[in-house]
């Protein structure tokens, strides 16, 4: 299972990591996921969501 948001389908990012040189290597930034219990289709379920999704209230937790 991919670390994807089910909410808004955030995934990672790529780019480079620049030395004071100027030499490029690549890398990840990968978001905040959390595996939360939510209300999903009327039904609870344990799915992965990011960390903005739970702050901004996006999501209804069940218990």
């Amino acid at each position: 299972m991919a670390k994807v948001c089910v909410v808004c389908s955030k995934s990672k990012t790529t780019g480079f990591k620049i030395s004071h040189s100027n030499i490029k290597t690549k890398r990840k930034w990968h978001p905040n996921m959390q595996k939360i219990k939510i209300l999903l289709n009327g039904s609870p379920r344990r799915v992965n969501v990011c960390t903005r999704c739970i702050k901004s209230g996006k999501i209804e937790r069940t218990i």
